[in-house]
């Protein structure tokens, strides 16, 4: 397990579903909507529980020249959901979802959605509690915007995940080293949309080798890298297994570290729209390097 408390996951799994059953559906003015909740694999040696209450989400639908859309009263945006929706974040990982929606939209071009959130709170592994305080997310939703915008057509499906980087998004007080040199959280909602449709996720194990047999780690941090630069990061699962979604069709580095092993080679991994790519990593005990 890493030493330090490193804050990253996944969520929301915004699935712009619209489906059909004829051809006559593509000439359609409205598409079914369904919204997923979703997290990617994380560290909880320090924190036992991540909640979020979502309780409303709307996105705005863009015309085709450009101009917004005013679909509800004069009102570009479209409300996907308006009910309370508790949940612990760390519950749901490589790849589980949790739908929130399913509804028809309108068609159009979607480059804005926003989350409105409250209850948060962070739960560590010795039972203390820091409830956080929502900047704006409350009142006025947390802004992700769609670049580019997603296209929803009658009749077709599109995709659209929301990447919540806890890393950025919780910064905890104190020395996080330890649960009880934590002394609180700072709440900054950070947030990143994909297109599924042009996105593609990376998965695989992370293991080592004791005495001829493979052994699975947890708590290892795969970092992915797109010309040079940090895109996102995932942890191994108690299995070793770990989930990225909503990495953009294209080419990636991806290293991987674990307090007490040697970091993985820098490894390429090419990410195909709409398909998986599967990427393990052997790591040695730094013991090994140090001959003892």
């Amino acid at each position: 397990m890493k030493k330090n408390l490193i804050l990253f996951f996944t969520i929301v799994f915004l699935s712009l579903a619209i489906g059909c059953t004829d051809n006559d559906d593509a000439g359609s003015d409205m598409g079914r909507l369904s919204v997923h909740l979703t997290d990617a694999p994380f560290p909880h040696h320090l924190v036992a529980e991540a909640n979020v209450t979502v309780f409303k989400i709307d996105a705005r639908n863009k015309s085709k020249d450009g101009e917004t859309s005013e679909e509800n009263d004069g009102s570009p945006f479209v409300v996907l959901m308006e009910k309370e929706v508790p949940v612990n974040l760390l519950e749901l990982t490589n790849g589980v979802t949790e739908t929130l929606v399913d509804l028809e939209v309108p068609v159009g071009q979607y480059d804005l959605v926003r989350v409105y959130v409250k209850g948060v709170n962070v739960v560590l592994t010795d039972g203390t509690t820091y409830d956080l305080k929502v900047p704006s997310g409350e009142q006025t939703g947390i802004k992700v915007f769609i670049k580019p915008g997603l296209t929803v057509k009658g009749g077709l499906s599109s995709d659209l995940l929301l990447d919540f980087d806890v890393s950025r998004s919780f910064v905890a007080k104190g020395s996080a080293n330890k649960v009880d040199g934590i002394t609180g959280f700072n709440f900054k909602p950070v947030i990143k949309a994909s297109n599924l449709s042009t996105a593609g996720t990376l998965t695989g194990k992370v293991n080592t080798i004791k005495d001829d047999n493979e052994v699975a780690l947890a708590g290892a941090q795969i970092s992915v890298f797109a010309a040079d630069t940090l895109n996102t990061t995932g942890f191994s699962d108690v299995d070793g297994n770990y989930t990225i979604m909503g990495l953009d069709a294209g080419d990636y580095k991806i290293v991987t570290e674990l307090d007490g092993y040697i970091p993985s080679d820098v490894l390429e991994a090419e990410i195909t729209a709409a398909n998986k790519t599967i990427l393990d990593f052997t790591l040695e005990p730094e013991s090994t390097q140090d001959g003892n």
